[in-house]
Formats: structure tokens, sequence, C-alpha cells
């Protein structure tokens, strides 16, 4: 009889907190033991090198790197023998370093033999500038000068950071208008039809536009000696006040304090005269008086392509709509005067101080049967590798994308526009789109479209808040009315948001003013008064008085 199976029964062993075994066979003690989740990505078996976890790409278990219980350690042997890195090497894949001269024995030995040729040359050594000057344009500061020279003996008053002007509010009431001077001209609506491929050439013009300051107005000096309000400005100084924050470039604006009253004005040949091209852009324009695209270059020729423009699109010939006073700077009529018209309104800015504002409107539009104030301006494009918009292939089927470049370059002038229009109280602004016919060409522009805003929406398209705007205007004004009578300056920064408040003399502007010399016991502190550049006129004084 064939002797029996002999089957032994297992130990059970009755866990009674839980499931499982409560002890650790004797024949698996010692045995290193990984813990493990049923989504992670099973490899190897057994792998003493690691690598084979980062054959998933990081998928498999600690991140590619491999259990450290099973890291192989080299301590029984050799007393002196330590493992300095246990982590599996890794290979920076797709990265190699640039050698110059790795192609150079090549290029030799195709032009051994052989006479290197002018271009060849030439090519050299703009890829050699190229390489030295790479990421140089990225870290360029431009710095620019101050709109006017900052004499050692004016103090500073008041120091104003714009970032304390972001929190002011304040909200105007109704103005009311004083009075209401000129002669304006109807658009042509002609102009509404020119397309890039159908695009008109910009015209001269020979009419003369008037600059006068707020103190040389008669109007203004009439309203002052009859009280009719205590701060008086034009609306171009107030405009450079309520967009101060946005402003880069210097600019200056004369304050005069006079009994009660209180006249902003300012000085002959400033360059609040003119428009600012790309004042905003990312890549700052440089000022280069032998660059056709610096500074003052663009600034005059973007001021003269408007003033065309304003000027072309209205129908010179036709009927004429009649503001009720004759123009206060026509003088004797000779004159071939712009079709412009002021009107002089009146703000309440506080309880006791009213401002008088001369606002300036370019033209009227006939709309349903009804006349529309109107304010034509022009935007320019001088180079469209510098703006990376081409107008020409962009206006007629991408117009919201030129319109939004130009908001990222032209931020503060677009603003003023803006604030100017509804401080007069016109109901559309007529922008034009003005082009050089070549770009290396500053004298002859051609129109390649217009278009058709309303200052309320315009303003809420580009983020400007009039309460903010009438806010800095109001503390500006509460600033100036606590000074003593006097003349003082107020003065933008050219490289800081800042606008500082000189105190100057009576003639401060005059013409020989600046042959005076410099007063050698009042200086101003090192930390406010900017650098500016020695006197050669200045010096010889001094020698003199010290002799």
């Amino acid at each position: 009889m064939p002797a029996q199976p002999f089957f032994q029964v297992p130990t059970v062993e009755d866990n009674e907190d839980g499931w499982g075994p409560t002890t650790v066979p004797q024949q698996l003690e010692g045995i290193p033991y990984a813990p493990f989740s049923k989504g992670e990505k099973v490899s190897k078996i057994s792998d003493f090198t690691g690598s084979g976890f980062n054959r998933f790409g990081g998928r498999g278990r600690d991140q590619g790197q491999g259990v450290a219980v099973f890291n192989f350690f080299h301590n029984e042997e050799e007393d002196s023998f330590h493992l300095v890195d246990n982590r599996p090497t890794q290979k920076n894949k797709g990265q190699r370093r640039f050698n110059p001269q790795r192609f150079a024995h090549r290029n030799t030995q195709f032009n051994r033999g052989q006479p290197e040729q002018p271009h060849q040359a030439r090519q050299k050594q703009q890829k050699q500038r190229q390489f030295q000057n790479f990421h140089r344009d990225n870290q360029r500061q431009v710095t620019y000068s101050s709109s006017v020279d900052i004499r050692p003996e004016w103090p500073v008053v008041e120091s104003i950071p714009f970032t304390s002007l972001a929190k002011l509010n304040f909200t105007v009431g109704q103005p009311e208008d004083i009075a209401f001077c000129g002669a304006l001209e109807y658009y042509d609506k002609v102009y509404d039809r020119v397309t890039p491929k159908a695009d008109r050439p910009l015209k001269r013009t020979n009419k003369v536009f008037k600059s006068v300051t707020t103190s040389d107005d008669p109007v203004i000096r009439k309203l002052a000696s009859e009280d009719k309000a205590s701060v008086f400005m034009t609306d171009v100084l107030l405009t450079s006040l309520m967009c101060a924050p946005r402003s880069v470039y210097s600019w200056d604006i004369v304050v005069t304090r006079a009994g009660d009253k209180l006249f902003f004005d300012k000085r002959d040949g400033s360059n609040l005269d003119y428009l600012t091209v790309a004042e905003t852009a990312p890549e700052s324009v440089l000022e280069e008086k032998d660059n056709i695209n610096g500074v003052q270059q663009l600034s005059q020729e973007a001021t003269a392509v408007n003033q065309a423009f304003s000027q072309q699109v209205l129908v010179a010939s036709g009927e004429k709509y009649e503001c009720g006073s004759k123009n206060p700077f026509a003088g004797d009529g000779n004159e071939n005067l712009a079709s412009t018209a002021y009107r002089y309104r009146k703000y309440k800015v506080s309880a006791e101080t009213e401002l008088v504002v001369r606002c300036e409107i370019d033209g009227v539009l006939k709309h349903k049967g009804q006349d529309e104030l109107l304010s034509v301006k022009a935007l320019n494009e001088f180079d469209p590798k510098l703006t990376g918009v081409d107008w020409r292939h962009k206006l007629e089927t991408q117009r919201g994308a030129v319109l939004a470049t130009e908001l990222k370059n032209n931020a503060n002038k677009l603003a003023k526009w803006t604030a100017a229009a509804l401080v007069s109280g016109v109901e559309i602004i007529k922008l034009g789109y003005v082009s050089r016919a070549h770009p290396r060409d500053t004298r002859h522009h051609v129109i390649l479209g217009t278009q058709v805003c309303k200052p309320k929406d315009f303003a809420m398209q580009i983020n400007l808040h009039m309460e903010n705007c009438w806010g800095i205007v109001r503390a500006v004004i509460d600033l100036c009315l606590k000074l003593d009578e006097g003349k003082y300056i107020i003065v933008k920064e050219p490289n800081k948001p800042v606008m500082r408040l000189y105190s100057v003399p009576e003639k401060a502007f005059e013409q020989n003013y600046t042959d005076e010399a410099m007063p050698e016991t009042e200086e101003a502190p090192a930390d406010e008064a900017p650098e500016k550049p020695e006197d050669k006129d200045d010096d010889k004084d001094k020698d003199e008085d010290e002799e």
C-alpha cells in the first residue's frame, strides 16, 4: 500500500487588530521591502544601476530616482572607501556650448590661397559686431534732457511723485459757457472713403495757427478783470496736468500768482506746442539731432502733419459755422487763419475756486441734419519696421490692431486729445491715419484712412478716468493757491515719474536772463537739482567776479 502524502496544516495567527500576520517569518527577516501602489509603472524586476526608471520619462517611482533601500553601499571590505554619489548620471541632451573656433579650420581651408573680398570682410565684421552686441539693446537705457534748464538758484518748493496722483478723485459739475469765439468750417465726408488702396496725398497748408498763452489772451484778461474766476489756463496745459502720469518726456508750465488770481502759462518755444511721437513705445526714441527719427524731428513732423490734415479735410470754400464772436486773435484781418474756434468754459473745482479754460475746436460735422462740433487729429506713421505694424497692409483688414498699437506707443498723446475733447464738449473725434510716402522722406505724406470716435466711449477704451484727471488738477491748484505771490514753474522730470515745483525770479524766462551770472551764495541741494552742463559764459563771469 503506497504511503499517503503528508500534509502539515500551517499555523494560522489570529490578528485581533486587523488582518494579515502580526510577526515577520524567520526566512524573510533582513530582506528590504519597498512600498508601492497599484497605479505605479512597473519597470525591471532587478536594476542595480537605477537607470531603468528614467525610461518612462519620470513616470516611475519617485520621479525616476529609484528606491533608496536597494542602493548599493560598500562598507565592509575597506574602511577607507567611500561612495561619493550613488545617484544615476544624467546626460545633458540637446545642450551644446558655442565654440566659435569649431568651423574656423574649414573657412581657412576654403579661403586658403584666395584673397578676401571686400563684401566678405564687411559681412564678417557685421557678424562679429552683432555677436558682441547680443542683448545689449535690451539693457540700453535712454536718457532724455529737461525741457528747461534748471538754474541752481531756483529752490524746490514741492516734489510730486506720480504714484501719489493715482488715488486722487474729484467729480466736477457741469461747466458754464462764458464765450464762444471764431468761425468753423464743415467736414468733407469724401475723406471717409479714403483707403490704403485709394489714398490721397497730404497737402501743405499756408494757414496761420495761433498759439497764444493764457496771460496774453485778451478774453482771459477781460474775464480776470471782471473777477469771473480765480484760475485761468488753456486746454493744452490742463490736459498736460490731467495726463501727467502717462507722460515720459519732460515738459514745464509757468505758474504766476498775482493777488488772488492764478495763471498757468507756457514759455515761448515750449515743447507743449508740439505733438509727441512714440513717447510710450517699448523701443524708446533717441534724442539725435542728425536722425530724421529723433525725438525733436518726429515731434516737428507730427505737428506739421496734424495741422495740414486738420485743414485739408474741411471744406474751405463752403459755408462756415459762426460761433457768435469773432476770433480774438484775428488782428487786422489780413491773415489767413486756420479754422479754429475758442470756447471759454468755467468749471468749479472747489467751493471757493473756479477755473476758466480756453478750449480749441477744429470743425463742424453735419450729422442727421444737426451740426456737431468736431475735433480733428492725425496719427502719423514714420517707419513700419520700428512700430512692427504696416498701416498699408493692416489698416483695411485689422484696423483694431493698428489702433491698439498706437494706444500702446502714444498713450499720453491720445489721452490728452480725449481729455481735451471731453473738457471742450465736442461730440466727435475724427482720427486720421497719415503715413510717409517713403520711410526716409519726411516732407511728403499720404492719407490712408480716417476713423470716428466718441470721446466718452474712447475714454473708457483707453482707461482714462476723468475723476482722476480732475483730482490731479484740483490738487495742483490747491497747492499753488497756498503759495506767495510770484512766479513758479512746474517741471516734469525727464527720466523720473516726478513733477517738481520751483520758485523762479520774475524775469526768469526773458531773453537776457541766461547771460547773467549765477549767485554763489544760493545753491539748491544736490539731490534736488539735476546735473547741468557747465556754461562757459558763466565761468567767465565767475572769474571776473573773483578778480
